[in-house]
This record gives C-alpha cells, sequence and structure tokens, in this order.
C-alpha cells in the first residue's frame, strides 16, 4: 500500500481536524464539536507536522462528515459532466438525487445541495491546508518551504476548483483570522486567478523534482496545475501571454521526463499503474479498515451489474448517445469534426447494429449491450433504468468484479482503492497542442502532440489485453493520426477541441472545456433538444449564461454575519 495512503488514514484516525466553525456559521452543529487529538504549539513536530500536512491532502477527498458532502460536491466533478453534452445522471428515477438532476436540466438554485457542498468542500479542505500552513511556519522541522509549497499548490487547486464552479468567491490566506468577514465580492476573478497562479509559480521554485512518498506533489505538479489554470484564463480572456504560459509550463512537465501515456488506454483504470505513467495529480483512495478512504466521490457511479457483480451499484453517470456517437470515425479512422466544440450530429447513433468504425476510446469510457464490461459481457440487466437512461453504464472508474482491490463484501457501490487522476499527462499534452493551435504557433508539433494522443488509442485495439473491454469480431475499431494535409488552423482547433473530449470524456473536464470555450450554452442546448428525442426529460428546457456558473448557496447567504455576503449594488 502507498505510504501517502497509509498516512492519510492515520491523519483521519487520530487527528480529527476539522474546519473553523468561524467560517461556515450555517453547519455550526458539526463544527462546533471539540476536535479531538489536536495539537498545542509545543507538541508540534515533525510527526504532528507530518499529520497535519497528510490532512490537508485527504481533503481531495471530500469525504468529511458523511457521506453525501461526497456524492452531492465531489472533488471528481463527475456532476459537471452531467450538467455537459457528455452524460445522463443516472440512477433509478428523475427523483433519485434530483438536486444532481435539476443540474443535468438547468434547473440551477441557489439552494440546492449539491451547490452547497461544492462550496463546503472546498473551503473545509482550504481551512486544513491552512491550518497546517500556520502550524508549518511556526514549527522548527526540516523541509519547510518545500512542505509549505506543497500546500500552496493543494490551495491553488481548490480555489481553481471553486473559481471555476462559482462566479463569486471569497478569497483568503492563513493570516486572515476571520474568514467568515471576507467577502465574496472583495477581488475580481482576474484577481482571484493572480493569487492562484502566483501560489503556483512560487510553489513550483520551491518544490523538489520527486518526493519519497508517491502522491506527494512534485515541482511538476504545480506546473502541470498552471498549465491548466492559465488555459482556462487564456480561453476566456483570449489572452496570448496565458497561452505561451500554458506552453511553458506544459514543457516544464514534458521535459522532466518523469511521465508517458500509456502503453494501453485500460491502464488508467488499473490499481497497479496508480501514480504512474500519466498520473501526475491524483486523489490517494485506499481500501483501509475504517472504509473510509474509498473512492466515495464516485462511489454511486457503479454499473448496476447483473447478478450484483459489484454489490447493489446505483448505475449514477452514463454516457450521452451524443458522446457515443462522437467515437465514431470515418474511412481515415479521423473523427467527423462537425462543431466547433465537439458537438456531434445525432442523426447517426452508434447502437448495437451500428456498421460504422469506431475509436476503441468508446469500449473503455461506457459499457454497451453485448460488448465486454472487464471480461463480462454487458446487458441491459447491467443497467439499473435502462427504458429511462438507456445504457453506457460509465467504466473508467471502475476495476473488474474479481479485482482483489475491489470490496464490495465491506462497503457495495463498487468500492475500491483506485486513485482518481485530477490531472494526466494527456490533458497537458494536448493543452500545450490548444495553446500552440492558438496562438498560431507551430501547428506541425500540435498535431504531432494531438497524434501521440491518438497512436496510443490505435495500439490499444488488442482484444486479449485483460481483463477484456474489445470485441473486435462485434465492432470495427479504427483509429489514425491527422495527416499534414488540410491541417489548418481552423481545423486543428476543432480536432483538438474533439481530442480532448474523446480522450478525456467522462473525467470532469469537458463542462469546464466548453465554459472556457465559451460554447457552453449553445453547445448544451442544442444537445438538449436534439437528445430530447431519447431521453424526454429534457424537453423544454435549456440553459443560458446567467446559468453557467453557480450562485453562492442560500444557507451561507442567509448565516453570514452582518450582510458579507450581500451582493454590492451597481
Amino acid at each position: 500500500m502507498k505510504t501517502i495512503k497509509s498516512n492519510i488514514a492515520k491523519a483521519f484516525l487520530g487527528l480529527a481536524v476539522v474546519a473553523s466553525p468561524a467560517f461556515f456559521s450555517s453547519c455550526n452543529d458539526m463544527l462546533d464539536l471539540a476536535p479531538q487529538g489536536t495539537f498545542t504549539d509545543a507538541q508540534l513536530d515533525s510527526t504532528s507536522i507530518e499529520g497535519l500536512l497528510t490532512s490537508a491532502y485527504a481533503g481531495l477527498e471530500c469525504h468529511f462528515f458523511g457521506n453525501n458532502e461526497s456524492f452531492q460536491g465531489p472533488i471528481t466533478n463527475w456532476i459537471f459532466d452531467v450538467r455537459s453534452d457528455d452524460a445522463y445522471k443516472g440512477g433509478q428515477s428523475l427523483s433519485m438525487e434530483s438536486n444532481i438532476h435539476d443540474l443535468e436540466v438547468s434547473n440551477l438554485r441557489s439552494d440546492n445541495v449539491c451547490v452547497r457542498d461544492k462550496w463546503r468542500n472546498n473551503f473545509y479542505a482550504i481551512d486544513r491546508v491552512h491550518k497546517a500552513m500556520r502550524a508549518i511556519k511556526d514549527a522548527d522541522v526540516d523541509g519547510k518551504e518545500s512542505m509549505l509549497a506543497e500546500l500552496k499548490t493543494l490551495r491553488a487547486y481548490f480555489y481553481f476548483d471553486l473559481i471555476r464552479v462559482f462566479e463569486n468567491i471569497p478569497y483568503f490566506d492563513e493570516t486572515v483570522g476571520d474568514p467568515s468577514s471576507v467577502s465574496p465580492y472583495q477581488y475580481s476573478r482576474d484577481e482571484i486567478f493572480d493569487f492562484i497562479k502566483t501560489d503556483l509559480r512560487e510553489a513550483y521554485l520551491a518544490l523538489p523534482e520527486s518526493q519519497e512518498d508517491a502522491g506527494r506533489f512534485n515541482k511538476y505538479v504545480a506546473a502541470a496545475l498552471m498549465a491548466k489554470v492559465s488555459a482556462f484564463t487564456a480561453s476566456v480572456n483570449n489572452d496570448a501571454a496565458d497561452w505561451n504560459d500554458v506552453i511553458t509550463y506544459a514543457d516544464y512537465v514534458i521535459g522532466s521526463k518523469k511521465y508517458a501515456l500509456y502503453d494501453n488506454f485500460l491502464d488508467m483504470s488499473k490499481v497497479e499503474f496508480d501514480n504512474k505513467k500519466e498520473s501526475i495529480l491524483a486523489i490517494q483512495f485506499a481500501v483501509t479498515a475504517d472504509n473510509a478512504h474509498y473512492n466515495y466521490p464516485n462511489m454511486l457511479n457503479c454499473t448496476y451489474s447483473e447478478g450484483n457483480l459489484y454489490g447493489s451499484g446505483d448505475d449514477f453517470f452514463l454516457g450521452s448517445q451524443n458522446l457515443v456517437n462522437a467515437f465514431r470515425t470515418d474511412d481515415n479512422g479521423l473523427p467527423y469534426l462537425t462543431g466547433t466544440s465537439g458537438d456531434v450530429d445525432n442523426s447517426v447513433n452508434v447502437t448495437g447494429d451500428y456498421q460504422g468504425n469506431v475509436d476503441p476510446r468508446l469500449d473503455f469510457t461506457v459499457g454497451r449491450i453485448g460488448f465486454p464490461w472487464r471480461g463480462h459481457t454487458y446487458t441491459s440487466a447491467w443497467c439499473r433504468a435502462y427504458d429511462l437512461y438507456g445504457e453506457y453504464s460509465g467504466k473508467k472508474g471502475q476495476l473488474a468484479p474479481e479485482d482483489p482491490n475491489l470490496v464490495p463484501g465491506i462497503v457495495p457501490w463498487g468500492a475500491s482503492g483506485l486513485n482518481f487522476i485530477l490531472i494526466r499527462y494527456a490533458d497537458i499534452l494536448l493543452l500545450k497542442a490548444e495553446a500552440l493551435i492558438e496562438t498560431n504557433q507551430d501547428l506541425d508539433m500540435a498535431r504531432t502532440l494531438i497524434n501521440d494522443v491518438r497512436n496510443k488509442a490505435k495500439r490499444s485495439i488488442d482484444a486479449s489485453y485483460s481483463p477484456v473491454d474489445l470485441d473486435p469480431m462485434r465492432a470495427s475499431y479504427k483509429v489514425e493520426p491527422y495527416p499534414a494535409e488540410g491541417w489548418t488552423q481552423d481545423y486543428a482547433r476543432r480536432a483538438v477541441r474533439m481530442e480532448r473530449r474523446l480522450e478525456l470524456a467522462m473525467e470532469g473536464n469537458r463542462w469546464f472545456d466548453l465554459v472556457r470555450w465559451g460554447t457552453v450554452v449553445d453547445v448544451v442546448n442544442n444537445y438538449m433538444q436534439n437528445e430530447s428525442n431519447l431521453r424526454t426529460y429534457y424537453e423544454g428546457n435549456s440553459i443560458n449564461s446567467d446559468e453557467v456558473y453557480f450562485p453562492i448557496p442560500l444557507e451561507e447567504v442567509d448565516n453570514a454575519a452582518g450582510g458579507v455576503y450581500d451582493k454590492p449594488q451597481q
């Protein structure tokens, strides 16, 4: 078992470091409990500091007080893929986790518990980061600057996750004594992005190139996150300098030679590849005796499975027909680039009798009736509500039912210690390609990077690779690299956007890509209109520009002292 995972367990079991009750007045019933086993200044030594640091890392699990906050405000961001054109909510009915259904049809309200828990989870985690920062600054321990840099990277991740979800957030660092007094309107979005980037620049300079404990951040984690943050601001602001930062920081990661594309696409769904190859920043899930550190944020999303192989799978988070159709390829093994953001024509559906070519990543991403699922045959009996949500159960986060890292006898729903990768190497390669395309600097290099990712898909057409997920006897798998002919900036832009959709499907990226590209309203509205032929609950629903970002949670506004969350008059 990985060292950092053992440390996370120790942090939860022995430290019970909780968020400050001063900040979240709306949940005092949980936070006013005196924390057990916390440290006095005299007790702060290297062991206790390590515990506080590990507890801060454990904030990535979003598993603070129960289970619901993990499901409703997951750090994996699968609920935002449901907001996009990539996925359906799933489950037994529309009313099951109706809060997520409301997000799917863009019925966005400030009293939605997903809005509340996404906000709270990240700020709970930030509070842990700040507790550890203050302790480390006051302690006489070795490696202080490096540990502070790890925490700055963590803080940057949590704030980045917040600012791309909420339009307005309070920003404060570890020196602020009373976070509850900080207005979410004190700083502009650009200023908050600048704070995030400052943390990451400083962290990159102070972090080591490698860490002894798997899962702890090195300088290339900071660089990769900086590339993602800069891509977001570059897209939104059409800023060439930010695109150049994407290239610079992506090159730090690529040039480190610490990362590589998987040999087979299925490798990302194997525990033996945790913290290897493409894994840059990952949530360190683990199998522990207290059942506290499984992959809770994705626990609802295990397929129902015929014979209950996974133990009462809830079958949330299914791929949409639109996403499945995006994996079609033409006679040259290339995708159909019909839209600027990878939106596709739903007039030709990939169904059981589909005779055309498909990218093999389709069958690594979702279940299809009659096709292998980790060595078993996926049928309609694997679908909890086939008539409502169809097939296409999400596959990426699921191990084979026989995998020893899966323990349904202890906890149901496909509980496992499989890490969830928040940033992987393919993402960084594609971000660099996108930056080169947007700045029109080196289209040939961009094509090479995209083709590197596509060639991984091509070499994954191996029906013998275990567990089995492909069936070349039933499907015509064909994926090829892009040729130089016709590779213009416009075509390259459409290609890289489609490649991000195919490669990163159902990994929590699609919605945020659409947001930063400025296409989310048009794409999602077209999707709802077309998909309503299959999913009638989309009928009459739409999204507008005021519904892109989450509002501040109603409970936080109602309970904030002195009207600090009241929006200033324009």
